[in-house]
């Protein structure tokens, strides 16, 4: 059984790292937001690739637009902040009693 309660802290922890480097990406895109970056620069079109598809499914979903700023990178980095506390720590509260 303490396989099981491993496997669970090493899906937890992954998860958590992958969480975090997307909010870094999110984080990335609002500030490339401010500036005029060149489009065609590699490392602005992977942020860009990366996290658009995010961003498009909330500003379909929500109006998120106020005055001409749009507030759907603040909307995911609360989704991300809330998965990070809620199911990363419940993987690691449930791996405890398995190990």
């Amino acid at each position: 059984m303490f396989i099981m309660g491993y496997f669970l802290i090493a899906v937890a922890k992954v998860l958590d790292l992958v969480l975090f480097i997307y909010m870094i990406f999110i984080i990335a895109r609002a500030v490339l937001s401010w500036v005029s970056p060149d489009p065609y620069n590699p490392i602005v079109r992977f942020i860009n690739n990366v996290t658009e598809p995010v961003l498009y499914y909330i500003r379909t979903r929500l109006p998120v637009v106020f005055g001409g700023i749009d507030l759907s990178p603040i909307i995911v980095l609360l989704g991300i902040m809330f998965l990070r506390a809620f199911l990363v720590n419940s993987l690691l509260r449930m791996a405890q009693p398995m190990l």
